[in-house]
């Protein structure tokens, strides 16, 4: 049996109109790029913006966020034409199976796992340190040290005494808590998604809004920070140096676009569920492409007005999760309501990142369960709300376990790798598609084939080589755990591996 065989288009096609067996279409124009929206902004608003300026850009963190937006831009087109043409859940696995094969679409649905369901996994452990926050703000005292962290993870309070971590009991709750609403319903879990993206949204135009009256012209000059540039003190109390190449000027500004480049990460999020838009030759282009236009004009706002409010150098001292209140509460006087706002806002974006990356995850599972890479129960979907619940359960207990018992740190930048890598195979597979089958209609065309694709696998692949090299070896060992799964279970069990087999019947209700 070949590991590059492909599945049917037409085949896939046909499987997407069979509405009745598979996942139901509720999902308009408005609720895609609201799912767009919801999982890009998140940590990288809030956290990003300011490490990128405090540490390389400086003001022209603002140029870094085009950078970004500009080689997201280029998957994302390339995304667009596949999600048109293929309405089946799966994103970037259903598409590298069509055009490259099933041992390469297995390779990144497993790389998906470490995008999704460990991105999941880690923003949860997130939200429960930003929950303890917002404790101590309104006055409400915090969840003890032992049950809001790992058994790895220790600290002294401010009396001395060491605290060692049982398990994170917040980061559970989110994750059950979203769980059981995309179990519920699709529709559901769009609409629930759709009103935090309005908190949020609202709360960063107020930011905008507000911020702006306080932006002091004296911060934002020079624009890009001077090769001279007085040290920076750190937290530790040591002084932080501009002197190196990419920490300041032009170099500055593009190590800055591959910190904020992951501030991005998300909209691919929305491939995933073109199998339940209700018209997705035309819906799912506007949900890629407009949910990545939003939040690029919303960070380049929202840059501005940050770096303007505060010096870039105070964000290297307070250039964490605190940095934005920082700004409020040290620049912006008589505005500490705003702070807490902004608070409320990062655990709102957190939670619509958890919901939308954990229902990216089910959904590729689904589709690699219907492919027979992975066990039926992936599959199974609710009688009564017609979703993956199995999947949904097996991922909560997954996803929990790393939530509750590892600390956040430990993912570092594996949720990265795994997406940059889906990005790199969608331009390669478009051009593939564009040669194999150039007269299929494509009701959203890239533009500039093959330039786009090109420059979209250049800076993609620039991304990676960037990432130190324990991100990468931990990456690689993932997929020869990857491979050894795919060799002793997934080849064997591929519903192309029976002749004349082209297709893979849809799941069944239970």
């Amino acid at each position: 049996m070949s590991l590059f065989r492909k599945k049917s288009l037409d085949g896939l096609m046909a499987q997407a109109a069979d509405s009745e067996k598979g996942l139901k279409r509720t999902l308009g124009a408005g609720s895609l790029v609201a799912l767009g929206i919801g999982a890009i902004i998140g940590a990288g608003l809030f956290v990003r913006t300011a490490a990128a300026a405090g540490g390389h850009a400086g003001p022209a963190v603002t140029l870094s966020f085009i950078i970004a937006a500009v080689g997201c831009a280029f998957a994302g087109l390339c995304y667009a034409e596949f999600a048109s043409m293929i309405p089946i859940a799966g994103s970037a696995y259903t598409y590298a199976y069509t055009t490259m094969g099933e041992l390469i679409a297995w390779i990144i649905g497993w790389a998906l796992i470490l995008e999704y369901a460990l991105g999941a996994a880690t923003v949860s452990i997130a939200w429960s340190e930003f929950l303890n926050k917002l404790l101590e703000q309104f006055n409400l005292g915090s969840i003890p040290y032992e049950w809001s962290h790992s058994p790895f993870e220790k600290a002294l309070d401010a009396a001395g005494v060491m605290h060692h971590g049982i398990m994170n009991i917040p980061a559970l709750f989110i994750l059950l808590l979203l769980s059981l609403l995309l179990i519920k319903g699709t529709q559901e879990s769009a609409i629930v998604n759709s009103i935090i993206v309005i908190i949020k949204v609202s709360i960063v135009i107020v930011f905008i809004f507000v911020g702006w009256k306080f932006i002091n012209p004296e911060h934002h000059s020079p624009y890009f920070i001077p090769a001279d540039a007085k040290p920076a003190l750190q937290p530790d109390g040591t002084l932080y140096s501009y002197a190196d190449t990419f920490r300041h000027g032009w170099g500055g500004v593009l190590t800055g676009a591959a910190i904020v480049f992951f501030a991005f990460i998300g909209f691919d999020a929305v491939s995933t569920a073109a199998q339940e838009a209700k018209n997705p030759k035309k819906d799912m282009p506007i949900g890629i492409l407009g949910s990545l236009v939003v939040c690029t004009i919303l960070y380049i706002l929202f840059s501005y007005v940050l770096t303007g409010v505060a010096p870039y150098t105070d964000f290297v001292k307070s250039g964490k999760e605190a940095s934005v209140a920082y700004a409020i509460q040290t620049y912006m006087h008589n505005y500490g309501w705003l702070a807490k706002a902004v608070t409320i806002g990062i655990l709102a974006g957190f939670s619509s990142v958890i919901l939308v990356m954990l229902m990216g995850q089910s959904r590729v599972f689904y589709t690699m369960s219907t492919d027979g890479l992975l066990p039926k129960a992936f599959s199974d979907l609710h009688k009564k709300f017609r979703t993956p619940y199995k999947s949904n359960m097996i991922l909560f207990v997954f996803v929990g376990a790393f939530a509750a018992f590892i600390p956040g740190s430990v993912a570092g930048d594996l949720t990265s790798i795994g997406t940059l890598f889906a990005f790199v195979l969608v331009c390669i597979g478009v051009m593939v598609m564009r040669k194999n089958d150039p007269h299929r209609v494509r009701p959203f065309k890239t533009p500039l084939v093959p330039i786009v694709p090109i420059l979209g696998v250049l800076v993609c692949s620039a991304m990676i080589y960037s990432l130190d090299n324990r991100t990468l070896l931990t990456a690689f060992i993932w997929m020869v755990i990857g491979l050894l799964v795919y060799f002793g279970y997934s080849k064997k069990h591929s519903k192309l591996g029976a002749p004349g087999d082209i297709l893979p019947t849809a799941s069944k209700f239970e």
